[in-house]
C-alpha cells in the first residue's frame, strides 16, 4: 500500500477559528501560527471532533459527483468525452490505464482516511489522551469505528480483499502487506460496525453525523454482498464467466474473493437478521400501507424520499427525511449544482448522466404488467400510465419541467422537455425544428442528452431554483431504510421464506403506487424482487454492485446503450407555428428505440467483476496480488 507521511501539524489555518481571535502570533514560535500541534489535539474535546469531522471529508459529495456510478451499469449514459467512463465500459482498463476513478472509492483516498480512522482510535483507546468525558470519547470512537467500516466496505465492493491496517504507519514501517481474505475482511468491518453499535446508542448525534442506526445499515449491507452467489465458491465454480476469471489464480488466493468453505445459507441467515435489526430500529417512511397509493401520491412519495424532505417545491413531503439512515447533508455547500451536472441543456444544464432506454423500458405499466415496444398501443404512446416512480426519476419528451423563461428566455411558454423533431411553421414554410433539449439545440447543442432522456431524481423541482446558477440542497443518502428493507427480502427469499419478502415487497409498491405482487416460486420470486430493487434504488449506487454479486452482469451491463428518437408530424389539416408545444392533437408522434454506439459502445469483460490496482500501486507493494484478468 502507500506510505503515508506522517504529519506533526495536522490542521490547517481554517480550524484556528476554534480558538477565537485571542490567539496570540509570535514569529520567534518554533510551531506554525497557522497549524496546531498533533500532542494538543487529544487532550481537547473540541480538537478531537474537529479531527475526526474532518475524516468525514472523505465521503466528499457522496454519489452526486459529476460522473456518475450510474453510467458504468444499465442506467444512464455519461454525456461527455475523455472522462475514462467509456474505458470501463468497454472493458479496456488496465493496471496503466484505470479509467473513471472517484475518490470516494479509490484506493489510495480510502487508505488515507482509513488511517485517520486508525490514529483516532489508537490516540482514543491509549493512555496519552486527556479526554476525560467518556461520552464524549465514545462517541468520536463510535464515528472512527463506522468511517473505517465504511472505507473498507468501499475497497471490499470494489476490488475484492484487501490489505487490513489496523494501525498508523511511521515512515520506517515495511509497507509491503499481503492482502487478508475476504472472509477476514467481512468480519473486521463488521466488528467495527459492532462498535460503532455499542458506542454510539443512545448518543445524541448531531445530523449528518454517524449513528448506531447506520452502523447497523452497514453491517446488513455486508452481510448481504457477503451472502451473495459471487462470493460463494460452489456458486462461481457454477458460473462459466467467473469461474474461468478466478481459474487464473491458486487456490488460496481464490480467498481474495469467495468464502472457500461454509454454509451459504447460514450467511443468509446473518444477513437477513442484520437487516431485521434496522428495520425494527429505524421507521422508514409510509411503509406500512395496506393498498396501494393514486398514482399521482406515489410518484409524489417517490419524489419525497429523494428530496430528502430537503425541498420546498410544490407537494414534497418534509417527513421523508425520515427515510435517510445516514446522508451527506450540503446546508454550507454554495457549489452543489448537481442539477447544473445533469438537467437539460435547453435550460443551460450539463445533460452528465442521462438514463438510457434499457433503464426506462424497465419500468412497469401501472397495473403492474410490463412495458413491451411490440404492443401497438404502448409504442404510440410509450410515456402514458407507467409505473409512478417512473415521472419522479426520468424527464422525457413532453414532460413538463421549471419555467424555462428564467435561464433560457421566452422561447417554452409551456416549459416542456423537447428531445424530439417536429415540424413547425416558421415565416409561413413548414420546417423541421430540432427540439430545445436535444444535440441540435438552438439553446445549447454540446451539453444534449445523446439518449433522449434527462435525469429528474435527484434534481431539485422547486421552480424557484435555476440549475444552472443555482446550488441544491438535497441530501445524498448513503444509507436508507428501505435498502435495509429490500436486504430482508431478498435474504428471506434466498431462505425460501416468501411470505414475508412478499409482503414487504408489496409496502414498498404501495407507496410507490403499485399493485400488489401474490408471489409465486421462489426462482419468480427473486426475478420480481430483482425488478423491484433496479427501480426503487436507481442512481442510488447500487446497480453497479447488485449485478456483480448476482453474477450478471453480462446480460446486464454488457448491453449496447440505446436512445429514444422522437419525431413529431403534422396530423392532416393540422399546423403549429413557433413556439413548439407538445400536442398530440396536432401532431402524430412516432418513438423510434435506437441503438447508440457513437458515444460508448459497451462490451462486457469479465475482469470487470473487480477493479484493478494501479501498476504504481503494485510496484510500491510486491505483496500486493494483482485482480485476476490484468
Amino acid at each position: 500500500m502507500k506510505p503515508i507521511n506522517r504529519n506533526t501539524y495536522i490542521f490547517s489555518i481554517a480550524l484556528m477559528s476554534i480558538f477565537g481571535s485571542g490567539c496570540k502570533k509570535d514569529f520567534l514560535a518554533v510551531e506554525p501560527p497557522d497549524k496546531i500541534s498533533s500532542a494538543l489535539v487529544w487532550k481537547d474535546p473540541v480538537l478531537a471532533q474537529a479531527f475526526v469531522t474532518e475524516i468525514y471529508n472523505g465521503l466528499s459529495v457522496g454519489g452526486f459527483s459529476e460522473e456518475m456510478l450510474s453510467s458504468v451499469s444499465d442506467e444512464s449514459l455519461f454525456t461527455h468525452p475523455n472522462r475514462g467512463i467509456d474505458l470501463v465500459n468497454a472493458g479496456t482498463i488496465n493496471p496503466t490505464t484505470l479509467g473513471w476513478v472517484n475518490d470516494t472509492w479509490g484506493y489510495n483516498p480510502m487508505y488515507n482516511r482509513i488511517r485517520a480512522c486508525n490514529i483516532t482510535i489508537e490516540r482514543l483507546t491509549g493512555t496519552d489522551n486527556a479526554i476525560n468525558d467518556q461520552s464524549v470519547k465514545d462517541q468520536l470512537l463510535g464515528q472512527a469505528y463506522f468511517l473505517r467500516g465504511y472505507f473498507y466496505q468501499q475497497l471490499l465492493r470494489y476490488y475484492g480483499a484487501v490489505p487490513l491496517i489496523s494501525k498508523s504507519y511511521a515512515l520506517s514501517d515495511d509497507f509491503k502487506v499481503k492482502r487478508n481474505t475476504y472472509e477476514e475482511c467481512v468480519n473486521f468491518i463488521v466488528k467495527d460496525c459492532e462498535e460503532s453499535i455499542r458506542l454510539l446508542t443512545g448518543k445524541g448525534m448531531q445530523k449528518g453525523q454517524t449513528t448506531s442506526l447506520a452502523g447497523m445499515a452497514l453491517k446488513a449491507r455486508v452481510l448481504l454482498y457477503a451472502a451473495s452467489d459471487l462470493h460463494d465458491k460452489a456458486k462461481t465454480a457454477a458460473n462459466e464467466d467467473v469461474n474461468k476469471l478466478l481459474s487464473t489464480y491458486p487456490q488460496e488466493q481464490q480467498a481474495y474473493f469467495v468464502y472457500p468453505s461454509g454454509d451459504q445459507l447460514e450467511r443468509w441467515k446473518l444477513a437477513r437478521d442484520a437487516a431485521k435489526a434496522v428495520m425494527d430500529a429505524g421507521s422508514g417512511y409510509k411503509l406500512n400501507l395496506t393498498g396501494k397509493v393514486s398514482a399521482e401520491e406515489g410518484r409524489v412519495n417517490y419524489k419525497s424520499i429523494a428530496m430528502g424532505g430537503a425541498s420546498k417545491a410544490p407537494g414534497i413531503d418534509a417527513s421523508a427525511a425520515s427515510e435517510l439512515i445516514f446522508a451527506r447533508y450540503f446546508i454550507d455547500r454554495s457549489d452543489m449544482r448537481f442539477g447544473r451536472a445533469n438537467g437539460p441543456n435547453g435550460y443551460h444544464n450539463w445533460a452528465g448522466n442521462t438514463p438510457i432506454g434499457l433503464l426506462v423500458d424497465d419500468y412497469d405499466m401501472t397495473d403492474g404488467t410490463k412495458f413491451s415496444w411490440t404492443n401497438p398501443a404502448q409504442k404510440a404512446d410509450p410515456y402514458k400510465n407507467r409505473d409512478p416512480r417512473f415521472y419522479a426519476t426520468v424527464l422525457y419528451d413532453g414532460a413538463g419541467w421549471k419555467p424555462r423563461n428564467k435561464i433560457s428566455g421566452d422561447v417554452d411558454p409551456a416549459n416542456q422537455i423537447q428531445t424530439g423533431e417536429y415540424d413547425l411553421v416558421v415565416d409561413n414554410k413548414t420546417i423541421r425544428f430540432k427540439g430545445l433539449d436535444t444535440r441540435g439545440s438552438s439553446i445549447e447543442n454540446w451539453n444534449g442528452s445523446w439518449t433522449g432522456y434527462y435525469m429528474q431524481k435527484f434534481i431539485d423541482s422547486d421552480p424557484n431554483i435555476v440549475d444552472a446558477s443555482m446550488p441544491q440542497f438535497v441530501p445524498w443518502p448513503f444509507f436508507r431504510y428501505t435498502e435495509a428493507v429490500l436486504n430482508y427480502v431478498e435474504a428471506s427469499i434466498e431462505l425460501n421464506d416468501l411470505g414475508p419478502a412478499v409482503e414487504w415487497l408489496n409496502r414498498i409498491r404501495f407507496r410507490a403506487g403499485m399493485p400488489a405482487i401474490v408471489g409465486g416460486s421462489k426462482e419468480e420470486l427473486k426475478q420480481i424482487y430483482r425488478h423491484e430493487r433496479r427501480i426503487e434504488m436507481v442512481y442510488e449506487e447500487q446497480r453497479y454492485h447488485d449485478t456483480r454479486r448476482w453474477m450478471i452482469a453480462k446480460e446486464t451491463l454488457g448491453r449496447k446503450t440505446n436512445y429514444i428518437k422522437v419525431s413529431g408530424t403534422f396530423k392532416p389539416g393540422k399546423t403549429m407555428s413557433q413556439p413548439y408545444h407538445y400536442d398530440a392533437s396536432v401532431y402524430d408522434y412516432t418513438y423510434t428505440p435506437t441503438v447508440e454506439t457513437a458515444q460508448e459502445n459497451r462490451e462486457w469483460a469479465n475482469k470487470l467483476y473487480f477493479r484493478p490496482f494501479s501498476r504504481d500501486e503494485i510496484n510500491r507493494n510486491s505483496e500486493l496480488k494483482q485482480n485476476p484478468g490484468y
